[in-house]
């Protein structure tokens, strides 16, 4: 097969992914290792999105909720915890940006798919050892 130009590769690439991820499929171990990196991929690329549960990320790879789990229990965690540490680490660092100082921690949280500012203090707490106020006046002294 010969590619004739970038619009060729284009039309092409999602066809070799998918024959790629078929081959990949054969091995089992390969073929989930293959399906995990492309369900945290759809994760990382979601996060901010509150209905992000799941339901919704087993329906997006057409998958059942309970192989999912399964998936992730390999690993030892959950989805649930897996989005959730994401989703603190994002904020973690978005609070830390001296560019970001004049948004609030409310709309940061909320950017990362918190939709209860309570619910996101409590997680970052739990986390981290402070709340999001206290972490964010630590990195603005040290900055200074």
């Amino acid at each position: 097969m010969r590619i004739s130009g970038p619009a060729e590769v284009t039309r092409l690439s999602p066809l070799l992914f998918d024959a790629l991820t078929e081959a990949l499929a054969r091995d089992p171990v390969s073929g989930e290792l293959t399906l995990v990196a492309r369900i945290q991929a759809f994760i990382a690329g979601n996060l901010g999105d509150p209905g992000l549960t799941p339901e919704t990320i087993a329906a997006a790879h057409h998958i059942s909720v309970r192989y999912l789990q399964k998936l992730f229990q390999q690993e030892g965690r959950t989805v649930a915890g897996w989005i959730r540490r994401r989703r603190l680490e994002q904020c973690r660092r978005d609070l830390a940006d001296p560019r970001l100082a004049g948004r609030s921690i409310t709309a940061i949280a909320a950017r990362w798919g918190f939709a209860s500012p309570a619910h996101f203090s409590h997680a970052f707490r739990g986390a981290y050892g402070v709340s999001p106020r206290q972490f964010r006046r630590r990195k603005a002294v040290r900055t200074d």
